[in-house]
């Protein structure tokens, strides 16, 4: 069997320092694994790491994106505990520089959610679900 879990997340970044600034300007930590060529930011329970994307797309022999300035099928979510912090965390991101996609507002499913993308236009998900369960270190468990 497949080990049922996400232990890291990659995104290929065309301009690795402007991303990394994006990412440390929301208050992530960078873990002692980062260097000048890769960053690895901790989460509540998955690793986010930034690679530059010609090397990330060698590393898996795909033909590299033309540009960032297109949509990645792909969305990350950041879940948070109370609706109104869905609010407050998207004031943070748009301080540091992140593109609002959709303000913040009541969700068809009964939640809260907002989205942004960041300067490669990834695009992120700020959610509270009224169902979800986290443990002490802010992973969420189920919803």
């Amino acid at each position: 069997m497949v080990p049922k879990r996400v232990s890291l997340l990659t995104i290929g970044a065309y301009d690795l320092p402007a991303l990394r600034a994006f990412y440390k300007s929301l208050g992530w930590e960078e873990t002692e694994n980062s260097t000048d060529t890769y960053a690895v930011f901790k989460t509540a329970g998955v690793l986010l790491t930034l690679f530059p994307i010609a090397e990330l797309a060698k590393d898996a022999g795909v033909e590299l994106p033309k540009s960032p300035g297109t949509f990645h099928p792909v969305t990350f979510a950041i879940n948070v505990e109370q609706p109104e912090k869905v609010d407050s965390t998207i004031e943070l991101i748009r301080k540091a520089g992140g593109i609002i996609l959709r303000e913040p507002s009541e969700a068809f499913w009964g939640g809260r959610t907002a989205y942004f993308a960041d300067p490669e236009k990834n695009l992120w998900e700020i959610a509270w679900n009224p169902s979800a369960v986290f443990d002490e270190r802010g992973a969420m468990l189920s919803f």
